[in-house]
């Protein structure tokens, strides 16, 4: 059996993948670059550094080679670059916090075509995972990586855009690897998308439905929306609402609630989970507030300012109460400033929901800490 190491970029092979290229009793390696179509063999008896240096000679600047082919190309590639030999195929992993890697490993193993499969846990500050395999470098290991970015990697130790950046965290001294299977890859490749439409490539990505935090969490919001608002008071407008999962909750006590929710699948969804209510709308927080066409009791922002919106957009939603959940760490640095600085909102409840949590996801296969969440609630100063 022949191993085929798939990485983006050149340099990827030797970050992640060292002890695979020079591992003393290796079989035959062949480096498939795919963002280039570039294919390095090396030979079992060949000398290491020789290797090293084929492959540091492909290193490119940042920004010149970043993208996935797709898994139809990667098939092609992978099925040329075996030969009709035994493969297996060691790769990204679909989780790896760098998109462009994330979404490489995620398309080898669909490409893999029944070959066995094994990810590199590579750079991924948010997630701890549980590992298959772990292998220590030894000092003579660690030297000889460290002399390659050194060699062919000087630019990369420099680079702004954090896709291409080579710094210690993406330098690891135990390579760490996991095979994984199809949901598992599929969820830790929708979990790590956030706001993109990818993270609508799984139902649930949250696991909304069967973690014990997020049915807490929930339920807690649930219940705090209630105490401020009353079912004959109007209607709710939530914003972002994803696929339902407090839309049902906050229906089940009679709120009359007006969902919307930008990205087309969990739209899909969330009606689905609604049958005889009317469609949830299209808009993002800006358009409800270009169009101030849905007046409501309370608008919900739950958990979801988090991505950089204009938070002047608020002043224009026609509510005079908004409910605004967050993590307390991006309430306090986010909110807080602005809220310190507009005089149409006062607030009137800040209170914890839920505490924090480390939690397992994406079937076990990894866990990471879940911050807790704090609801706030705010009235127009016009209101009084």
């Amino acid at each position: 059996m022949i191993d085929i190491v798939m990485v983006l970029r050149a340099e990827d092979a030797v970050l992640d993948f060292s002890t695979v290229l020079t591992a003393p009793d290796r079989p035959e390696v062949r480096v498939v670059v795919a963002g280039a179509g570039d294919v390095v063999v090396l030979s079992p008896d060949g000398d290491p550094l020789d290797a090293l240096a084929a492959l540091g000679q492909r290193v490119r600047p940042g920004g010149v080679v970043g993208a996935s082919p797709g898994p139809d190309a990667l098939t092609e590639l992978i099925d040329r670059t075996a030969g009709g030999a035994p493969a297996r195929v060691w790769t990204h992993s679909p989780g790896d916090n760098r998109r462009s890697r994330g979404r490489l490993g995620r398309d080898a193993a669909i490409a893999a075509a029944g070959r066995p499969v094994r990810h590199a846990v590579g750079y991924s500050p948010f997630l701890q995972y549980v590992s298959d395999e772990d292998r220590p470098l030894t000092a003579a290991d660690t030297a000889r990586k460290t002399a390659f970015v050194n060699r062919w990697c000087g630019g990369l130790l420099a680079e702004v855009d954090p896709e291409y950046l080579v710094d210690t965290s993406r330098i690891p001294a135990v390579e760490r690897f996991f095979a994984g299977d199809a949901e598992e890859r599929e969820r830790l490749f929708a979990l790590l998308a956030s706001l993109g439409d990818e993270a609508a490539a799984v139902a649930d990505p949250w696991e909304f439905a069967t973690s014990p935090y997020e049915q807490e969490r929930l339920d807690a919001t649930t219940a705090w929306a209630a105490r401020w608002v009353r079912p004959d008071d109007g209607p709710l407008v939530e914003v972002g609402a994803c696929e339902g999962a407090l839309t049902g909750r906050l229906e089940q006590k009679g709120f009359r609630v007006l969902p919307t929710e930008p990205n087309g699948t969990f739209r899909t969804r969330l009606d689905a989970a609604r049958p005889g209510a009317a469609a949830a709308g299209t808009e993002d927080l800006a358009a409800l507030a270009a169009g101030r066409h849905r007046p409501a009791a309370a608008y919900l922002l739950v958990e979801m300012l988090y991505y950089g919106q204009d938070l002047g957009l608020l002043d224009a939603l026609p509510t005079d109460t908004l409910l605004v959940a967050l993590e307390p760490g991006s309430l306090t640095a986010r909110v807080d400033p602005w809220l310190a600085g507009n005089g149409g909102w006062r607030e009137v409840e800040r209170v914890d929901l839920v505490g924090p949590a480390v939690e397992a996801v994406c079937l076990g296969r990894a866990y990471l800490s879940k911050r807790g969440s704090t609801g706030l609630v705010l009235r127009r100063r016009t209101a009084d």
